[in-house]
């Protein structure tokens, strides 16, 4: 499995790929970009199984990088992870793709729930 994760914060890059591995996807290929440009970029030049990706970030937000990936024919699968987790916000996050969100702090356990229901 590839995983892209998307976060502005270096350290939470590190957090999320370390729960990843808690989690039970330590054999996972895990590729990081720091905002939805770099994601873009990255999902062009291989397309991974599955994103996690941050809502707030700079030059291209995570819900811009979404809505720009569905636009792109890209179907890979795609989940929230960040610390704002209204409802409205799942609803948004929902109708423009994403499969799940989930809301930081978080835990293994939620991490091995969202991810197991998309597999």
């Amino acid at each position: 499995m590839d995983i892209l994760v998307v976060d502005d914060s270096k350290a939470m890059r590190m957090i999320v790929k370390r729960t990843l591995k808690q989690a039970g996807y330590g054999v996972a290929t895990i590729r990081e970009a720091a905002n939805g440009s770099e994601a873009l970029e990255a999902v062009t030049a291989q397309p991974p199984d599955l994103i996690l990706c941050d809502w707030n970030m700079p030059e291209m937000s995570g819900i811009e990088f979404l809505t720009a990936l569905r636009e792109s024919g890209s179907t890979a699968r795609f989940g929230f992870v960040t610390s704002e987790g209204t409802a409205d916000m799942r609803a948004v996050a929902h109708r423009a793709g994403a499969e799940f969100l989930i809301a930081k702090p978080f835990t293994v356990e939620e991490f091995a729930l969202a991810i197991g229901q998309t597999a």
